[in-house]
């Protein structure tokens, strides 16, 4: 039976959350910009946004604002009724990239796990119900449905749920030779993140992605790209693949694409889309014009020159500091990714110690990310300040001091 409501606390999790993570000690109950607030009104520095999620920081006054305008207009119709907010983000979109048709859904595990449903029904209705092979990468990460985190090249978080979804292939990433050795005509799709997150922050290199193209090109593959963390922004390009002049069939987009209200999309071309019928695929809140409202005007904010150009010199104060930091305290071995989505690989002799330093941020008042037990990962708004990139830089250094000289 459950105990009567009382003082919500840290502890409260562990009486009433599945335990499937394990939060921070405090909890963050206010958010202005790239600061936070806990239950005891201690200020935090946000270097995590959300997981890139926030990037155009906490309550930014125009999401708001949308969002209490929509709230105030229509929350929900569901699918069988489309809506004005669906439509002007649809367009806006597709205005902007090389996508000619949308569907918007509420994950980007439900984007993804569209966008592989579209692959092989597309594989198997233009070619051959044969063509069904998937080819991904160790370290991907895709999403937590059983399809998207089997074609995520992370065994440990699809092992015991027993039998996966079948004729997924897994080789290292940026390695083409390796893909050439598994592609042939039964190839349906080669998914890639064009920037790994979870994986540790590594990017792919230019001649990967066009070989990627290629091969797809030649084995009538489609050619998936995984944006859900690299896209709206974050590279310092609207999408990453502009960056890198590589076009895929494919692209799925969520957590920046709404500032931190749920929402994804799956972008893809007219040829392809058009092997879905109704019934095909839905989404009861997918499309919702709350999330919509809010995604537009997010969209408009972080599709400007402003944003975009800012990226790199707010990336440039970054890895500044973290080299500074690295010439005192000889901490890393590599400083990589693109745009705000940073990795810092600790050296082997503080391998397996990302949480360490994350705690210790906290402490100090510092939210930062890890990727993986190795690496150290900074996501932080595509529009932070220059005040709170130097006062959280002063705090991290402050943690890697306590780590190491503990």
């Amino acid at each position: 039976m459950a105990t009567q409501q009382g003082a919500i606390t840290r502890a409260t999790f562990d009486e009433v959350i599945l335990p499937i993570f394990a939060p921070a000690e405090f909890i963050p109950v206010k958010g202005k910009g790239s600061r936070v607030w806990d239950q005891q009104g201690k200020e935090y520095v946000d270097f995590a946004g959300g997981i890139a999620v926030t990037a155009l920081g906490h309550c930014h006054p125009a999401l708001v604002e949308a969002l209490k305008t929509q709230g105030e207009t229509l929350w929900h119709i569901s699918n069988v009724f489309t809506n004005e907010p669906a439509l002007r983000l649809a367009r806006k979109l597709i205005d902007a990239t090389f996508a000619e048709r949308v569907v918007f859904m509420n994950s980007g595990t439900e984007a993804n796990e569209t966008a592989f449903k579209l692959a092989r029904y597309y594989a198997s209705t233009r070619h051959s119900p044969n063509k069904t092979k998937i080819i991904a990468f160790h370290n991907a990460f895709h999403g937590r449905s059983l399809f998207t985190v089997t074609v995520g090249g992370q065994p440990k978080y699809s092992d015991g749920f027993g039998p996966k979804p079948a004729d997924i292939v897994h080789v290292p990433y940026n390695d083409l030779h390796a893909v050439k050795a598994v592609m042939d005509d039964h190839t349906c799709a080669v998914v890639v993140e064009p920037i790994q997150g979870e994986g540790g922050v590594t990017a792919a290199t230019p001649e990967f992605l066009q070989g990627l193209r290629d091969l797809c090109d030649e084995h009538n593959a489609l050619l998936v790209f995984d944006e859900v963390q690299c896209g709206m922004g974050r590279s310092g390009d609207l999408f990453a693949y502009m960056h890198y002049g590589v076009t895929p069939d494919i692209l799925t987009s969520a957590k920046a694409l709404g500032g931190g209200f749920p929402v994804s999309a799956m972008l893809t071309t007219q040829e392809i889309a058009s092997v879905f019928h109704p019934g095909s695929h839905g989404s009861t809140y997918g499309g919702n014009p709350l999330a919509c409202a809010v995604a537009g005007v997010a969209f408009d904010i972080i599709n400007t020159p402003e944003v975009l150009n800012g990226v790199n010199e707010k990336r440039e104060l970054f890895v500044k500091h973290l080299q500074d930091i690295n010439a005192k305290y000889d901490l890393f071995s590599e400083i990589r990714g693109m745009g705000l989505l940073i990795g810092a690989e600790l050296k082997p002799q503080y391998k397996g110690r990302a949480r360490d330093f994350l705690y210790a941020s906290a402490d100090e008042g510092l939210m930062v990310l890890n990727a993986g037990p190795d690496v150290m990962r900074f996501a932080p708004s595509l529009i932070i300040e220059e005040n709170d990139i130097e006062e959280g830089m002063l705090r991290f250094a402050k943690a890697v001091a306590k780590v190491i000289n503990a």
